[in-house]
This record gives C-alpha cells, structure tokens and sequence, in this order.
C-alpha cells in the first residue's frame, strides 16, 4: 500500500511531525510511506470559483503547490492526516489543501483508507472535537474506511510528545496496517 502523511506543522520537527514519523515508522515495515510537510508547499486557498469543473482534466486554474500534491495523492492507497491544532482547527496550510479537493479530480484518487493525527496544547477534552467530527464527515461522504485516530492533548512545548504513550500507539497502528 501507497500511504501518504500530510504533515500540517509550520515548524519543523514538531510534535505533530514527531507523532507523522512514528506512525510511518510502523507502517513502513510493509508498506511504502511518503510524509509530506505542507508547509513545503506554496498553497492558495480555494476561492470557490468551480472552474475546474469545467477544466481540462479538471485541473484548478492556479498554478501553485497543490499540483504536486494532487500527483502524491492521485498515487495513494491511504491518507494520513497529521495535524496541531490551531483554535480547534487544523493548520492553515493543511485546511487549504483540503478545500483545494473540492474538485472532480478526487475522484480519481485510489485512496480508501485514512486516519487522523493531531496534537494540541490544551489537554480539555473537547479540543479535538471539531476536526473530529469534520474528518468523520469526510470518511462517511467518501466512504474511506477510517484506520484510527492518535490524539495527544496537553503538549504545547516543542518536544514535549517525547516518550509520550502515544507514540507508541501510533507506531502501532501504523505497523497494524
């Protein structure tokens, strides 16, 4: 299996990426696993304009990042989104390659199975909450079947997943792929 890890940390080694690497970790001990950091890529936001409903190909009139991404996308069998959480949100690089799927091209993706990393500093509970239950839209609009979450409140510090007990519960769900 293809499995490509959307990284959303502006900040390089991150605890999200220290949670995107365990998972992969596991999952490359049979499977091939490519971890992208969106904050490699220049991303527009998508204005809504439906042009590429009507585009050759599909294709969005801007000409940026996403092209490259949706290439590593076209190519996966799994998407792994890792993400920290930004005022109950998902990165701003990461939500704007999620609204740039709004487009027919998706539907040429083979991806059918996902899972969802997040990190955040508060440790309340219903920090989560909102990605959660978009995500779990999203699994249900597509029909991916849904591989697991791995969410780790309470690490604000850079570093501070380190020798966490989820990241043993990431590596493991990606080696039960």
């Amino acid at each position: 299996m293809n499995i490509l890890i959307l990284t959303g940390s502006p900040r390089k080694g991150s605890n999200t990426d220290m949670l995107a690497n365990a998972f992969a970790d596991g999952a490359r001990l049979k499977h091939n696993v490519e971890i992208v950091s969106v904050n490699d890529y220049k991303i527009n936001a998508c204005i809504g304009c439906n042009s590429c409903f009507t585009r050759e190909g599909n294709k969005c009139f801007q000409k940026d990042g996403m092209e490259q991404i949706y290439a590593k996308m076209a190519d996966a069998d799994m998407l792994v989104i890792a993400s920290p959480v930004y005022f109950y949100g998902v990165s701003a690089q990461l939500k704007n390659i999620i609204d740039r799927c709004h487009t027919p091209m998706r539907k040429n993706f083979k991806i059918k199975k996902t899972a969802l990393l997040l990190v955040a500093g508060s440790s309340k509970p219903c920090v989560f909450d909102a990605i959660v239950r978009q995500y779990e839209l999203i699994v249900d609009y597509f029909h991916f079947e849904d591989k697991g979450r791995i969410l780790v409140g309470g690490v604000n510090d850079k570093c501070s997943i380190d020798g966490r007990e989820e990241l043993k519960q990431a590596y493991s769900l990606g080696e039960s792929l």
